[in-house]
């Protein structure tokens, strides 16, 4: 299986493209600010072509560039309901007080639709020659995902967004956030993801279900107590 990934925009939100293998189909997750770029770039080095976009969730910094792709590739965006209303109004789910320097990069002009929107449910996402599965982690935001699948390799592979980062979980502090809600997201997380698990968070390298058992106060065994912010 191919996977590329790189951060993208003011925050460093993690794009990922997946696919069985070079010239094949592929899907994009979590286009951010000025993901066209370097996104095109891995296309036509590993002579792919996309079929789908997958967000974990409607944050700006994870959708920037997704309406725009959409359209460029002909192709449609998957996003959970809850979170459908942030392609068009991303402001709705950030805190501006907090981002003065980024909210004209990420916030200017009109923000439209995609032309295709594919609501993601509890079926797995079929498309690229790869079956992705879907769990629903709402508390960073109410419509936020964790997609997981195997490779043909036979490993194991998680897009965790912001629900589950190295070290740490997602902040709950802006619009739409509940700790309570991600705790137990995280919870669902540590009890559905094998410990050979790679997680290839939003934000950060990559780590495995079985270091952030160990060693992530969010998530081990001996640290629920703590809350996400």
């Amino acid at each position: 299986m191919l996977v590329a990934g790189f951060p993208t925009g003011t925050f460093q939100a993690n794009c990922y493209v997946l696919a069985p293998g070079r010239g094949a189909g592929c899907v994009i997750v979590d286009p951010g600010e000025g993901a066209a770029e370097p996104l095109d770039r891995a296309l036509g080095e590993h002579a792919l072509t996309p079929t789908a976009i997958l967000a974990t969730h409607g944050h700006p910094d994870h959708v920037h560039a997704a309406a725009g792709l959409a359209r460029v590739h002909g192709v449609p965006v998957w996003i959970r309901p809850e979170d459908r209303p942030l392609l068009t109004d991303p402001r709705a789910g950030v805190d501006t007080e907090q981002l003065p320097g980024a909210e004209s990069a990420l916030l200017a002009g009109t923000w439209t639709e995609p032309d295709r929107v594919e609501e993601l449910g509890a079926d797995p996402v079929e498309t690229a020659g790869l079956r992705i599965d879907v769990l629903h982690t709402p508390g960073h935001t109410p419509g936020s995902v964790v997609f997981h699948l195997t490779t043909g390799e036979g490993g194991r592979i998680a897009l965790t967004g912001d629900t589950l980062l190295p070290g740490t979980a997602g902040r709950t502090d802006l619009p739409g956030g509940d700790g309570q809600a991600l705790r137990r997201s995280l919870d669902l997380l540590a009890d559905t993801l094998a410990g050979d698990t790679v997680l290839l968070p939003g934000h950060g390298p990559s780590t495995t279900m079985e270091r952030e058992r160990a060693s992530n106060p969010f998530l081990g065994n001996t640290n629920r107590e703590k809350e996400p912010r």
